[in-house]
């Protein structure tokens, strides 16, 4: 068995930290630690086809900080694609929900890399929206 944990880890830990700005009037330093988890050529595919990059995500979870009354994530169905010594790429279900009865379900593919120190930052992130039920 391929043990992902430090990577599966690192999603929960990093939508614990987003859910947390977007529903909570928060610092700038909270969300300058927050961008730590994102490598500086980190890239992303939202799930309406638009291409973000690190300077992009910055300024969207800039204008999003604390906006989102009762924003919640709940992720599910953690899975492992390939590990390898640099990094992993691993997959998941994101479902979002706030106050205003917003409902998202999205499923996500996400290239880590892993640094000389050992600590996992976020590559690429792809997500596709999933149809309601």
């Amino acid at each position: 068995m391929t043990d992902y944990t430090d990577y599966f880890d690192e999603v929960i830990q990093a939508h614990v930290a987003i859910e947390q700005w977007f529903a909570h009037e928060e610092d700038e330093a909270a969300l300058e630690q927050l961008l730590t988890r994102f490598s500086p050529q980190f890239s992303m595919v939202s799930p309406l086809g638009r291409v973000l990059d690190l300077e992009a995500l910055s300024v969207l979870f800039r204008m999003a900080g604390g906006q989102k009354t009762g924003f919640r994530i709940e992720l599910g169905e953690l899975r492992g694609i390939a590990l390898h010594e640099r990094g992993a790429t691993v997959s998941y279900r994101e479902k979002q929900t706030d106050a205003t009865g917003l409902h998202s379900d999205r499923r996500s593919t996400v290239v880590f890399e892993k640094l000389e120190s050992g600590r996992v930052v976020w590559r690429h992130l792809q997500e596709t929206f999933c149809p309601t039920d």
